[in-house]
């Protein structure tokens, strides 16, 4: 008798994910019957959709290292299958952790969910409490203020004397990047800096400078043959971590050069530290360096679509010939965050002029940052100057870079995975006129706990951390802490002068949900421009795949649209225009247009064309430049007049025929898109 030919690979996988379907259906439906809500039965649910969880994710890991090579046998639509397999893994791992948060919302108590219900009233409240206090509070601070700046003072002096010691290396080490300092074993460096994640700033015997490892260095023995100090060894033991305890090895990951940039512009931090003109916690802003290093964490680069390995299709951009249009694409993580406000920033000092306060804010794995980096600007008011607000009423169309909604989508399979939040600032120094970007404290919210369960949708008020992301232990504000009495009284009011930031998590409706699907798989942005993003995802589609005569063409595309939309998510105000122009226009449209995807994308493009492409290429428009409210104003005035010009002529096109209208020169490949460099711009 003939022994039975092994099962293929994906053949097995295939069924190994229909026998876990199989099991997800029958919970669920044993969720819903009578006696589900019964203690015991939660708990027996909740341990079943933990280990379900566990075989789904083994089956989607070996899924995902599975390859077309591995296969005994040819199989037609390998990829195709793969990508079938992978979204219904996707599916089950989404039903089970909505079982699970069910499940868990019926353990809390009546107490617990009225607490809850009254949050929002609750913060309403602390805002009316805050405005008495503060009056308490700057009578209290300026009784302390001297004592303040002589122990401050004292400080200083002392970390000036620790940081001025000599060490000797006890082995050979090699610069590594730019900045390092290169020594060998036996010689004497003296430390001009100590930085909390590990690498301190040292010279040499011949006046060079860089960072070295403390792990090489010993403090100089006093004696010959003296063992080396316990502060060696603590300096040795201490183990690097970042948020939430999460472990992270120093230099691996490919953002230290965003750190040691921000490092490297440290003796500035200092000065005005020492001047008193920002807290001692306050740190170059990492995340803006980051975005300054490249397009890497642009928007407009998550936004673009992804190939395969091969190069031969795209892996986030599938056509579905049943809807006529582009793949919805579930995702691990789907949801709506509201940026409420954040209390207790400290003010910085009359010697620098603060010139924007935001937020930015980017997946994060404990280790490196996993998406764009998202920034919101924050208002506020000289009343209030210690409290930042998002979303704020205005008169119109709410602008962009102040909307406090956000999406988030990610498909990383990371156990900690979350949102890193970092408040910033962009300011100018009064004496030189030097400008730069501070980061005024971070926050990092885990959106799983150590089962894999999503964290419940929920106003959460989180704490802020002082210095950067790679650093752990420092506060925003020190002076505030220094001489907390010991009393619970003055602790909780302790407490509540930390600087603490507040915010939402809102779970997605179907509706919602079957929206956001059609964005890439990890993307973060405002909610007032989603269907603008949603849009543009669509004009990929068609041309890409539904219109393309030949799938083995890499010619340059002329369209318009495609090559210019990217520019619109670094100039938000054109972006604003483009939003504020397609609502009027849609305020006009029938019922039945409105229903009609082909006419709703013609209407769109004659939209873009005339408001958007005209201002894109004005010679009278200046360059968008970050916080520089001469230069927004400038902006905003061009782009007034013009849209005052459009309503008056019915158009752009009279004044772009005008010979008044002067536009820049440009040639075709400005207006055409490329979409294989773009693919391998992402792969690189």
């Amino acid at each position: 008798m003939l022994a039975r030919r092994p099962r293929d690979p994906l053949q097995s996988l295939h069924r190994n994910g229909q026998e876990l379907k199989q099991q997800v259906d029958s919970l669920l439906s044993e969720s819903q019957l009578k006696g589900a809500l019964e203690a015991s039965k939660r708990r027996d649910i909740y341990q079943r959709c933990i280990q379900l969880k566990q075989a789904i994710d083994e089956n989607k890991n070996t899924l995902q290292k599975l390859k077309k090579a591995d296969e005994p046998a040819p199989v037609g639509n390998y990829h195709q299958k793969k990508e079938e397999e992978l979204n219904l893994l996707d599916t089950l791992t989404h039903q089970l952790q909505e079982l699970a948060v069910f499940v868990n919302s019926e353990n809390r108590t009546e107490f617990e969910a009225l607490t809850e219900r009254e949050e929002d009233d609750d913060f309403e409240e602390e805002d009316e409490e805050d405005n008495d206090n503060d009056k308490e509070e700057s009578e209290e601070s300026d009784g302390e203020e001297e004592e303040m700046e002589e122990e401050e003072n004292q400080e200083r002096e002392s970390q000036r004397q620790m940081t001025s010691k000599e060490y000797a290396a006890v082995g050979d080490f090699t610069a590594q990047q730019s900045g390092d300092l290169t020594f060998k074993a036996g010689e004497i460096l003296h430390i001009i800096e100590k930085n909390p994640d590990g690498w301190w700033m040292a010279k040499n015997a011949k006046g060079n400078k860089g960072l070295v490892p403390r792990t090489y260095l010993e403090p100089c023995p006093k004696e010959e043959g003296q063992e080396p100090s316990e502060e060696c060894h603590e300096d040795v033991e201490v183990g690097d971590e970042t948020a939430e305890g999460a472990e992270v090895t120093q230099r691996t990951d490919s953002h230290w050069s965003a750190v040691q940039t921000a490092f490297s512009e440290a003796n500035t931090v200092a000065v005005l530290t020492t001047m008193g003109a920002i807290p001692a916690g306050f740190r170059p802003s990492t995340l803006f360096q980051l975005l300054e290093e490249g397009n890497q964490f642009q928007t407009s680069y998550f936004l673009q679509p992804e190939l395969t390995p091969s190069q031969l299709a795209f892996r986030d951009l599938l056509w579905d010939t049943k809807t006529g249009t582009i793949r919805s694409r579930p995702t691990r993580v789907s949801l709506i965050l509201t940026l409420w406000s954040c209390k207790m920033i400290p003010v910085p000092g009359v010697s620098i002029q603060v010139l924007s306060r935001h937020m930015r804010l980017c997946l994060f794995d404990g280790n490196k940052v996993l998406s764009n980096i998202h920034s919101v600007r924050a208002t506020w008011q000289s009343k209030k100057p210690k409290t930042w607000t998002f979303s704020p009423q205005v008169t119109g169309t709410l602008p962009c870079l102040l909307d406090g909604d956000c999406f988030i989508r990610s498909s990383s399979s990371s156990p900690d995975l979350g949102i890193l939040f970092e408040l910033g600032i962009s300011y100018i120094r009064n004496s030189t006129g030097e400008r730069g970007e501070l980061s005024c404290g971070w926050v990092f919210l885990k959106l799983f706990d150590a089962s894999g369960v999503p964290i419940p949708a929920k106003t959460y008020e989180l704490f802020l951390s002082g210095g950067t992301p790679y650093e752990r232990g420092v506060e925003v504000d020190p002076s505030g802490t220094r001489r907390a009495p010991g009393s619970v009284f003055h602790q909780m009011i302790t407490m509540r002068r930390q600087p603490h930031l507040l915010v939402k998590l809102r779970s997605l409706n179907r509706r919602s949900r079957d929206t956001l699907s059609l964005l890439p798989e990890t993307f973060i942005g405002s909610m007032c421009y989603v269907h603008l993003l949603i849009l543009y995802r669509q004009f990929l589609g068609d041309v890409l795949l539904k219109d393309r005569t030949n799938t083995q063409s890499a010619e340059l595309i002329s369209n318009p649209i495609l090559a210019t939309f990217p520019k619109l998510l670094v100039q938000p105000d054109v972006m604003d225009v483009l939003k504020s122009s397609w609502a009027e226009k849609e305020s006009t449209l029938k019922r039945a247009e409105k229903r009609d995807r082909e006419f709703l994308k013609a209407a769109f493009l004659l939209v873009y064309h005339d408001c958007v492409v005209p201002l894109l290429h004005s010679t009278l428009l200046p360059p968008f430049r970050w916080a520089e409210e001469e230069t927004e104003a400038a902006r905003w005035k061009v782009i007034a007049n013009f849209l005052k010009q459009n309503q008056e002529n019915q158009g752009s096109l009279q004044a772009l025929l005008s010979p008044e209208g002067v536009h820049e020169p440009f040639d075709i490949s400005e207006q055409t898109y490329d979409f294989l460099s773009e693919g391998r711009k992402k792969a690189a």
